[in-house]
């Protein structure tokens, strides 16, 4: 008798590392399961057979994308192809909603159920694919804790399973890391994370650099790091020291940090680091976003806590020297700012719910394959 087969596809490095985590948690409770899908290293450790990798298709920037709609359709045609033979039971899509929507689509034509990890953010724009998504999508595991009522009162079976950024190994303390990364630990830290993309980077290194430097000079004995990437470039550093591909021990050792908007605005959270969040886009791109974008606050932290814990400098606000009047009064240990400010970052903390993320995933594809 064949094995039933689990197909799982993670579109980018983020997707592949929750995706490879679920799959483990899966196979420690079925391990009569095989696996096949799309992904990278983190996947493919885990036991599945890649189909494809992510390495072909992650891409950034609009031409880029362009480039590779055929590498997408000659995909997603493949994975038509592999559903039509009739013995995949289930479909787990991991974030990637570009292309993830349209394979749900087509996973529930051929009649498998879908499991997707790792919710689209309809909430923020294009809620109109909202019905897409219940009609397509058997169960959605969601790992913001307001987006379990969004899509539920929507029609979307969504269950909040917790953040998979929960589940990492426990970090030293902060004077420990310093110490590890070549810092005084008797001196404040202040971390730069302009973000891991070299367009993030480009807009917000100069920025960031700038403010550092106002900070050191209001405060000579603050210790400036900046989280860098392959991806980004960080030129003129000047005292700023670069450390490379050490982001989470960057923010654990951190005192305050400046930080682009997205996920990265949570693991300042997690490791208890006060921020001040910036972002800048092309201009056009803005006043486009800012036409369909619904939310509040673009910063994952505040919509997290549901009201502004970390100051918001956008597009022509993100200057050095606005940024380092934000920051300056986090770096002081008696300033109300920090106080109020490591008060709001407990609670998203709090929020974001237990540990767990992917075995609690896991559970919902075991329902769907015993359904």
């Amino acid at each position: 008798m064949s094995r039933p087969v689990v197909f799982v596809s993670a579109g980018e490095p983020s997707g592949d590392a929750h995706a490879g985590a679920l799959v483990e948690a899966l196979r420690r409770a079925r391990p009569d399961l095989d696996v096949e899908g799309v992904g990278g290293p983190r996947l493919e450790a885990a036991g599945a057979r890649l189909l494809d990798r992510i390495e072909r298709l992650t891409v950034i920037g609009f031409v880029e994308v362009l480039r590779k709609i055929p590498a997408h359709l000659a995909l997603l045609r493949a994975i038509e192809r592999r559903l039509a033979r009739g013995d995949v039971k289930l479909v787990v899509l991991v974030d990637y909603p570009g292309f993830h929507l349209r394979v749900a689509t087509v996973a529930r034509r051929a009649g498998v159920p879908v499991l997707y990890y790792v919710a689209p953010q309809l909430w923020a724009w294009h809620e109109s694919r909202v019905k897409r998504l219940a009609r397509d999508v058997s169960r959605l595991a969601v790992i913001l804790p307001f987006e379990e009522a969004f899509f539920a009162a929507r029609g979307v079976r969504a269950t909040f399973v917790g953040h998979p950024l929960l589940d990492r190994p426990v970090l030293p303390g902060r004077s420990e890391l310093k110490a590890q990364l070549g810092l005084d630990p008797a001196r404040p830290v202040l971390g730069l994370f302009p973000g891991s993309r070299g367009q993030e980077t480009a807009r917000l290194w100069p920025v960031f650099r700038g403010a550092a430097a106002l900070v050191t000079r209001a405060r000579p004995e603050v210790q400036c790091i900046v989280a860098a990437t392959a991806r980004g470039a960080y030129p003129e550093p000047g005292t700023v020291r670069v450390i490379a591909d050490r982001p989470r021990e960057c923010f654990g050792a951190a005192d305050a940090a400046l930080c682009k908007s997205g996920t990265t605005t949570l693991e300042a959270a997690l490791a208890g680091t006060p921020l001040v969040v910036a972002y800048k886009l092309n201009t056009l791109t803005y006043l486009l976003a800012r036409r369909v974008v619904k939310v509040r606050w673009v910063s994952l932290v505040n919509l997290v806590a549901e009201r502004e814990v970390a100051p918001e400098l956008l597009q022509a606000a993100a200057t050095p020297k606005r940024l380092a009047q934000a920051v300056l009064p986090l770096l002081d240990e008696r300033s109300s700012e920090r106080a109020a400010q490591l008060l709001g970052i407990a609670e998203v903390r709090r929020r974001l719910g237990a540990p767990g993320a992917a075995d609690r995933a896991a559970a919902l594809a075991r329902e769907l394959l015993a359904a």
